[in-house]
């Protein structure tokens, strides 16, 4: 059985998207947790409806720990909220993953969007992604499998990280086993914060995070104002 574990917190707008991706799914051995950081909005009432459990969650590595404790698979998945998996994404993602000798995953990204400039920037993070797998392995936080037992043995991700909790989490992983991208699949993902805050905004800050993940390690601080949860 697959674990899939999605952070929220007021996200009635786009969860269902999500959620009806899952239930097209050819693969169908998984479970839905919802790590819900008390929204005020539908989202817990939208996940009941498709009989997902529901954890409180928190910040997003607080969320995936939580919902991660109540997983019953061998593999977790970790999404985020504005993700849509295309028809035969866990089947294809499992098939590679069980042939593989990955503890943990992720895979390529697409955004949800037709403009040459959103194509332009998720490919720039793709190839550096690929770029620094074996040497420094980065993940979006909105696609890690994991297995439950490498999970559990590194504690997890680190909830006093504030930013990079993602690359934190495979980062260790790869030192105790094997992390690597999936060949057969990617995501597609919203691109709610680059409209949100401006292409150019977001693609100085996350420089300006790597530089601070490179030269001085994790953050611990919330330097870079990022937040998690529903735009309006």
């Amino acid at each position: 059985m697959l674990s899939i574990i999605i952070p929220t917190f007021n996200e009635a707008k786009l969860l269902p998207r999500l959620l009806m991706s899952l239930q097209k799914q050819s693969f169908r051995d998984f479970e839905i947790i919802i790590a819900d950081n008390h929204s005020t909005d539908a989202t817990r009432l939208i996940s009941q409806k498709v009989g997902a459990k529901i954890v409180d969650g928190g910040l997003p590595a607080i969320g995936r720990n939580n919902g991660a404790r109540l997983a019953h698979g061998e593999w977790l998945l970790f999404l985020d909220a504005d993700v849509v998996l295309p028809l035969n994404f866990l089947k294809e993602a499992m098939k590679e993953i069980n042939n593989s000798r990955f503890s943990a995953a992720s895979c390529l990204i697409k955004p949800l969007s037709e403009r040459r400039i959103d194509k332009f920037l998720h490919s720039i993070v793709n190839i550096y992604f690929k770029a620094t797998e074996t040497i420094f392995p980065h993940a979006p936080g909105f696609c890690i499998f994991a297995k439950r037992e490498i999970h559990e043995s590194i504690g997890g991700f680190n909830e006093k990280i504030k930013l990079a909790e993602d690359h934190d989490y495979v980062f260790r992983i790869n030192k105790v086993g094997k992390f690597g991208f999936l060949h057969r699949v990617q995501i597609p993902v919203s691109v709610r914060r680059l409209d949100k805050d401006g292409r150019f905004n977001i693609s100085v800050k996350y420089l300006a995070v790597e530089m601070h993940l490179i030269i001085l390690g994790p953050i611990y601080s919330n330097i870079f104002n990022y937040k998690f949860g529903h735009f309006t």
